[in-house]
């Protein structure tokens, strides 16, 4: 598998890699937590621009979050569509009101389901391109090193670390796994059938979750061997010093959830109704 395509860090120069990491997980964290508990329309509107815009100013490739993108977006489309299907109105129920644009018995489309169902869309759009940014601009090593300044164990941060390593192993390890298969006749490219495809990538899961045992288990015989773990505390060969700019953008964090507790006092509840 090409390197470039693989999820996980990769080296840029655009000021989101500068931020600190614990900083941009901070950020991640809060403003998807805000973006979650609210479902006010014009502050998840608000967000996804801010997320879109920085997922534009880290520089990321699409190739390097196509296929993840393309992942997600298909099961998001699904899970709007089963919203739909097993509660068509829902949206009429939330909103007290109900405006009837396709009358067809019990899938009758009705304007609050429509808006509704978008509301749910906006939260996907908040929250993915951070979590791309965050995962593919956050040297582990830093992102460990952080974790540890801000008190927590250095062993919970170097295991967070070695969680952030491993996505492009696995990838790798996916990649490799399926060319053997096609080395021996297995068509998993987009040419075969798809009821092929999903027998041949169930075939691949199996050999990728015994590969991802043994290296779990070499990994931690090697970090037993040089007695990880004997010490209270450690030393860092890399580091990275909060600066002024990691503040603000926890400041921006806090803001932003500070906005949604803001908005439940104006909505008297998590649901901006425009419908009143």
């Amino acid at each position: 598998m090409n390197e470039t395509n693989t999820l996980g860090y990769h080296p840029g120069t655009t000021f989101v890699y500068r931020i600190n990491a614990t900083a941009k997980l901070l950020f991640f964290l809060i403003v998807s937590i805000a973006c979650m508990t609210t479902f006010d329309t014009r502050f998840l509107g608000l967000v996804a621009i801010l997320s879109l815009v920085i997922f534009w100013w880290s520089r990321l490739k699409w190739r390097q979050v196509a296929f993840v993108v393309k992942f997600i977006a298909f099961f998001s489309i699904l899970n709007v569509l089963l919203v739909f299907v097993f509660s068509p109105q829902y949206g009429v129920h939330l909103y007290g009101t109900k405006t009837v644009l396709l009358s067809a018995g019990y899938f009758t489309v009705t304007t609050q389901e429509l808006f509704y169902l978008v509301n749910v869309t906006l939260k996907y759009i908040c929250t993915v391109p951070l979590a791309l940014v965050f995962i593919m601009t956050t040297n582990p090593s830093l992102f460990a090193s952080s974790l540890n300044r801000l008190g927590i164990s250095y062993k919970i941060s170097y295991a967070v670390a070695l969680t952030l390593r491993y996505i492009p192993d696995v990838q790798r390890e996916f990649g490799e796994i399926k060319d053997a298969q096609q080395a021996r006749g297995i068509e998993l490219s987009s040419k075969g059938k798809l009821s092929t495809r999903l027998y041949g990538i169930i075939n691949i899961i199996i050999p990728l979750i015994l590969a991802s045992f043994e290296n779990i288990d070499r990994i931690s015989t090697a970090m037993q061997l040089r007695r990880f773990g004997s010490k209270k505390k450690r030393t860092w060969y890399t580091a990275q010093p909060f600066r002024r700019m990691d503040a603000v953008v926890i400041g921006l964090a806090i803001l932003l959830l500070v906005m949604t507790l803001v908005l439940f006092q104006v909505n008297h509840g998590r649901f901006y109704n425009p419908f009143q």
